[in-house]
């Protein structure tokens, strides 16, 4: 056997005693917090209940209910910090106004207060459990590899007999031996024990957690209807815009090359073919014209470089129209496609950022950085050196980009110090 592969066991068993340790810390300093949840819920059954049918009981109650919510919050994020996955908690609603009746009002509603009510009657019981097999498993376990040594000072009477003569054993040295492997099973055996009773807390706050459910769903059927509402204002917004372009460019080309084809035939009949010459070239300038407006505008709408070739080439289109010297950085391969709409999203996240460091910023280098996070989530940041100032309240162009980035349940951050230069980082999941 290789040095590596007998160092492997050992590290392996250095961690688990040691995730034992940071467990077994949890569980003694959790019944200090199991106590304080158990004497604010005897407070609250006790004191805030009656007083509730007065107003100032209803502040009463609400605020025994927050202070139990802490502790339960308090509690969940102890376990979260040892690796456990939890959910997180929901939290009231903020009112739409300061009154303090209206915030108690709306503590009162609240279904997860309520549930971690009962989640510090369950913990207080269970904590104390915990707290004593945790300090017993150790101490027994240590006390039986040494008994050889402390038991020589225990008093020597008659009547007193030990674990092995209850098990038909006689002799000191059997005694010995007995407390030795017991000790030993339960040290070797701890790290396992220890984190069944952190599962039993775990299980605990997730049960305690099933109230936040409904209140999730109603926030995130709150939030789908929002961005629902946002991507229909921002296609409005964007028809309206292609409408108004459509009108103030391709169309009056149309009709100017239109005027100037009906001139040169004028012209040609008349016996004047130079004027009509002259016609038929501004009708070719305009129609030139046109197409390249007419081209900007399907850039605008569907790029066809993004469908054709994927996001890695798009962006690098971008950055080679842009006026200002542009450095890209995407760690996503050419060949591997994303969703059409997430692409489409960090498309549009990197043009309204060249765009507006164009008109805006006096930068002279503009850095674009596209990558995954391991949960998946695509990161898009375009940072600048120019003068900052930029704020989402500014202009169109940024809150349009938030619009869209609602409806695939992205984020837009826009981070720019007054002469230390712009940032826009968007987070699609």
């Amino acid at each position: 056997m290789s040095t590596d592969e007998t160092r492997q066991p050992r590290r392996g068993l250095r961690a688990a005693y040691a995730r034992s340790a940071r467990d077994t810390g949890f569980l003694l300093t959790q019944l200090p917090v199991a106590i304080a949840g158990f004497v604010l819920l005897v407070l609250a059954l006790s004191l805030g209940i009656p007083l509730s049918i007065l107003v100032i009981g209803i502040a009463v109650l609400a605020g025994f209910l927050a202070a139990v919510n802490g502790i339960g919050e308090f509690t969940r994020e102890r376990l979260r910090r040892l690796g456990h996955h939890l959910e997180e908690g929901s939290r009231p609603a903020p009112p739409t106004t300061g009154s303090w009746l209206r915030r108690s009002v709306r503590r009162l509603r609240h279904g997860q207060s309520w549930m971690d009510m009962l989640r510090a009657l369950l913990d207080f019981p269970l904590s104390i459990t915990t707290f004593v097999l945790a300090i017993v498993w150790w101490v027994v376990g240590a006390s039986g590899i040494v008994y050889w040594f402390w038991s020589r000072y225990l008093p020597d009477e008659p009547d007193m007999r030990g674990l092995a003569w209850l098990l038909g054993l006689d002799g000191v040295v059997a005694e010995w031996l007995l407390h030795l492997v017991l000790g030993f099973l339960m040290l070797l055996t701890a790290p396992w024990v220890i984190r069944g009773l952190v599962a039993v807390h775990v299980g605990l706050e997730r049960f305690a957690l099933l109230a936040s459910r409904p209140a999730r769903l109603r926030t995130r059927i709150d939030d789908l209807t929002a961005s629902r509402a946002a991507v229909v204002d921002s296609e409005a917004h964007s028809l309206r815009r292609i409408e108004r372009d459509l009108h103030d460019g391709p169309q009056q080309r149309l009709v100017r090359t239109t005027m100037d084809v009906q001139t040169a035939l004028r012209r040609i009949d008349a016996g004047d073919p130079e004027a009509a010459r002259e016609h038929l070239q501004s009708a070719l300038d305009q129609v030139e014209s046109g197409l390249g407006e007419l081209r900007t505008l399907s850039r605008g709408i569907a790029p066809p470089v993004l469908a054709d070739r994927g996001l890695a080439a798009a962006i690098g289109s971008l950055a080679g129209q842009s006026p200002i010297r542009t450095q890209t950085d995407v760690a996503i391969p050419a060949e591997r496609r994303l969703a059409l709409a997430r692409e489409t999203a960090a498309y549009f996240v990197v043009s309204e950022a060249l765009a507006n460091a164009g008109k805006h910023s006096g930068a002279t280098l503009v850095q674009i950085h596209v990558d995954e996070t391991s949960a998946g989530t695509l990161r898009v940041r375009v940072s600048d050196n120019g003068r900052g100032g930029a704020h989402l309240g500014k202009g169109h162009g940024l809150i349009g980009l938030v619009d869209r980035l609602r409806g695939v349940d992205g984020t837009l951050e826009v981070i720019s110090p007054e002469g230390g230069g712009t940032t826009v980082h968007a987070l699609i999941p």
